[in-house]
């Protein structure tokens, strides 16, 4: 139950579940495919920021050509600017959640899922995330 990110300076961090559950909780109430769900787990952002991924005043020029590359077990890959992850420029809430209704994922669709809740379709909500990885595109 590994998560590898790789920074903007190509660092890769290993995370283990005891070192996401050790960030500040995250939960909300969600909708994919007509079924409500409460996931719980915590911030992108955070778990970026764990890795040395710099938000806030790091986030202009180039930086803004960056995004997050979210890849899965099963070789589905999706796509985040960075800054859809930073307060300031918006309130959308993206998180890596590890609980479904109060219980660990089943292993189809955890241990990790990213959960976009204001998104109206659910296609950015990769599951089985096993790597996170910061890319230029310019």
């Amino acid at each position: 139950q590994q998560l590898t990110i790789q920074n903007d300076d190509g660092k890769q961090t290993v995370l283990s579940r005891a070192d996401l559950e050790a960030l500040p909780h995250v939960k909300v109430q969600a909708m994919a495919h007509d079924v409500s769900a409460t996931f719980e787990g915590v911030a992108l952002k955070a778990v970026l920021e764990k890795a040395g991924v710099a938000f806030g005043d790091a986030m202009r020029g180039k930086r803004l050509a960056s995004c997050l590359l979210v890849e899965a077990a099963d070789g589905y890959k999706v796509v985040i600017a960075l800054p859809e992850k930073d307060p300031g420029f918006t309130d959308k809430q993206i998180i890596l959640a590890f609980l479904k209704d109060g219980k660990p994922m089943d292993p189809k669709e955890g241990p990790y899922r990213i959960v976009i809740p204001d998104e109206k379709r659910p296609a950015r909500w990769i599951r089985q995330v096993t790597g996170l990885k910061i890319v230029d595109v310019q």
